[in-house]
């Protein structure tokens, strides 16, 4: 314990600290010096620069969102307050495939990475370049940034509905090698796309051959997360043991009535992998998804509400079957006419997403679309939904647990060193909330709320979030790979 009171930057005072790795709270001080913990313990009463008074209050690490869409977010003057709001300090980008670099397309923008990119985001012919915007620029959380698959495919093929040659796929292996010396995290694939529907199991396994040199992360929107989970599991499993690297199956579930019950199919069957190879899983707490609008889709769900669209802006917030009545015409009729556009679809069973959330193994990740008209309130809700609603009132798990899956797990999963705990040398990346209040304010109905009983939040040290509002939106920096 470092008690030299001209140590410390800052001092909270008299939290329950919880530290992230599951056991239980603890009252303490805890110093903070350049950025990181120097000191956690009964610090004298004179230590500190600032001193902020924490009794009631429990303090926790930044919770790291490990699924995010947040790629132009990051660059974004006042986007991630939806995430520092939270107490969110890290962000996972590049998922499903999707990341605005490498950003030379060939053609129109193909759904769904149209969900991030516009033409004049675009703009970042090499990863490397992308990365080096968000150092010039600064942003208001950490970024651990995955490469997609789906933009590497854009960038290399003229068609996207049919498989890459080898010599595409080389050329996208290149791409990919370069972005990962660059310190991206790794790759993500969204196959359940059809622009990426057509990649073969040898073609991923073809492009991502650099993973295997550089240790990275092989994150995916697995092919099918309704009557052939089961296949996708499978070809998940395998890729990740052809390239001898970490999968992470994104934001878990089971789509449609069918298959309402199945996760305890799926649970084994992900547990045995674990016994095998490095597998990691995550998901939102939320029985409805969020994508793109495609007629398709639409039978699996309950209910379907637009997000956005570029043909009729004005339905955005409106459910499709109203938005049908008044068109006259069916519900797959008027997601035809409202594409481009994007959906919430309820689709999932509440009991999947309990047994998945409280999955011993399960990380948690929003998901949210930063630049819906209407988004999905995991945007602004999800991690708090997890202290207050599943921890606190259904009593799903403990709060330690909660805060563990949210933290301590991810760091531990991914590999971010120095991240994820409360403790002695670690990066002060902190959150401060009141446990009797937090929770999700966010609703289908107003989906861009503040929660409740977030107090503060430092990134790498620094006040990033206090009062409601954000305080400083350069304290974050982008977590490479091997730095």
């Amino acid at each position: 314990m470092n008690q030299n009171k001209q140590a410390f930057d800052l001092v909270i005072v008299g939290a329950t600290i919880v530290d992230g790795s599951g056991r239980p709270g603890f009252v303490a001080d805890v110093g903070i010096a350049d950025g990181r913990i120097a000191g956690i313990g009964t610090l004298p009463a004179d230590a500190g620069r600032e001193r902020v008074q924490a009794a009631g209050r429990v303090l926790a690490p930044g919770f790291i969102d490990v699924h995010t869409h947040d790629d132009r977010a990051l660059l974004t003057p006042g986007a991630m307050t939806a995430k520092l709001s939270q107490g969110v300090t890290t962000v996972v980008t590049g998922n499903c495939g999707l990341s605005l670099a490498p950003g030379q397309v060939r053609g129109p923008i193909p759904p769904p990475l149209d969900l991030i990119a516009t033409p004049e985001w675009l703009r970042y012919p090499r990863f490397a370049d992308y990365l080096e915007a968000i150092d010039r620029q600064g942003t208001a959380t950490n970024a651990v940034c995955l490469v997609g698959h789906l933009s590497l495919r854009a960038n290399v093929m003229d068609d996207l509905e049919r498989a890459a040659t080898p010599a595409e796929c080389q050329a996208m292996q290149e791409l990919l090698a370069d972005a990962l010396q660059a310190g991206a995290w790794g790759m993500s694939t969204g196959t359940f796309y059809p622009p990426a529907r057509h990649a073969s199991t040898d073609e991923i396994v073809a492009v991502g051959e650099p993973l295997r040199e550089h240790g990275g992360l092989y994150a995916t929107h697995m092919r099918n997360e309704a009557e052939k989970v089961i296949d996708a599991l499978d070809e998940t499993f395998e890729i990740g043991r052809r390239l001898g690297v970490r999968v992470l199956i994104s934001h878990h579930k089971l789509a449609g009535v069918a298959n309402h019950g199945r996760s305890v199919e799926t649970l084994k069957r992900i547990a045995a992998a674990m016994e095998k190879q490095p597998v990691s899983i995550d998901c939102y707490p939320y029985n409805a998804s969020s994508t793109v609008l495609r007629p398709e889709f639409v039978a699996r769900a309950s209910s379907v509400l637009v997000s956005w669209s570029q043909t009729m802006p004005q339905f955005a917030g409106r459910t499709l079957s109203d938005v049908a009545a008044e068109l006259g015409c069916t519900d797959e009729e008027a997601a035809t006419q409202l594409m481009p556009a994007g959906a919430i679809y309820f689709m999932m069973d509440e009991a999947d997403v309990r047994r998945i959330l409280a999955f011993p193994k399960t990380m948690v990740g929003s998901d949210g679309m930063p630049h819906d008209e209407h988004p999905h309130p995991r945007l602004w809700g999800t991690f708090p939904r997890v202290l207050g609603h599943y921890a606190r009132e259904e009593k799903l798990f403990s709060l330690e647990t909660a805060v563990h899956k949210m933290s301590g797990l991810t760091a531990q999963e991914l590999g971010l060193a120095g991240r994820g705990l409360v403790a002695e040398g670690m990066a002060a990346d902190l959150v401060l909330f009141d446990p009797d209040t937090v929770n999700d304010s966010a609703s289908f109905a107003e989906p861009r709320a503040l929660s409740a009983g977030i107090d503060q939040v430092w990134v790498n040290g620094r006040l990033a979030f206090a009062d409601g509002a954000l305080q400083d939106e350069h304290a974050g920096r982008v977590i490479r790979r091997g730095a």
